[in-house]
């Protein structure tokens, strides 16, 4: 195997436009270990960075993908043979490393994970960079001690929300989850939430440093004033995993909630 597809994003005059390239081996960056890509999902950083956002990818053209799931190729590490089945996450995959939008992609041996045992490479690709988001944000509430009181996910019908929701309300809590989308309550009831609560519910200014407390913790992927509202409404000694920005990246708070 000489060449292989890829999914390229060129930059011409300012304009950014993506097509199906094939590539040759030798265009990989060097790295101790070549995966033959099976399987990738789609992120919302893939998606800045296959329209030229310059903060997650400095050079084109360029191969989106941050999650890559495969079989080893070929490996100068003694952890890795040909044939095993492994898993990419996080690093600079897709970001300004050629990702797993090609069908190869080749990385530092310790970026690479064995595919956990009960996972095929197409379910570890479902979960993916969101699923461990979300597991990485239920793991810090419960190291922080989560209080009585429902757990609130926003962005609950998005990859890392949904998920969070799951583990939530597998581990026992009761789960508060918020979305703009009616279309997916009856999805966020199956995954186990106990009631359902408006974006826009989370969208509106609070008046005043305080709120009444109501979570007893919560996984928050938007930001900006939803976050604030979070936090003015958490329980005492409650906490929130946040994980996301997409509502935006500052914070309009007083000291008084912490």
């Amino acid at each position: 195997m000489d060449t292989f597809r890829a999914y390229r994003v060129s930059e011409q005059d300012g304009e950014f436009s993506g097509d199906t390239q094939t590539l040759s081996l030798d265009s990989l960056p060097e790295g101790e270990v070549t995966v033959q890509v099976h399987y990738s999902s789609l992120n919302y950083k893939d998606a800045l960075s296959a329209t030229g956002n310059k903060s997650v990818t400095k050079t084109y053209p360029h191969t989106p993908g941050i999650d890559a799931g495969g079989v080893v190729m070929g490996s100068a590490a003694s952890d890795f043979k040909p044939g095993d089945k492994v898993i990419v996450t996080s690093y600079d995959l897709g970001m300004n490393t050629p990702g797993g939008f090609g069908e190869v992609i080749r990385v530092p041996a310790d970026w690479v994970v064995p595919l956990p045992g009960g996972l095929s490479l197409r379910e570890a690709m479902a979960l993916g960079t969101a699923g461990f988001t979300a597991a990485l944000s239920v793991d810090g509430l419960e190291r922080q001690g989560v209080q009585d009181g429902p757990v609130l996910v926003t962005g609950a019908s998005g990859g890392v929300g949904s998920v969070a929701v799951a583990l939530l309300a597998k581990a026992g809590y009761e789960v508060a989850a918020s979305t703009g989308s009616p279309k997916a309550e009856e999805l966020l009831r199956s995954l186990g939430a106990n009631q359902i609560v408006s974006r826009s519910a989370l969208e509106e200014p609070l008046k005043g440093p305080m709120a009444k407390g109501i979570y007893g913790g919560a996984v928050d992927t938007v930001g900006g004033e939803t976050l604030t509202n979070i936090i003015k409404q958490l329980k005492l000694h409650a906490s929130v995993a946040a994980c996301g920005l997409v509502g935006g990246h500052k914070l309009d708070l007083t000291i008084y909630p912490f």
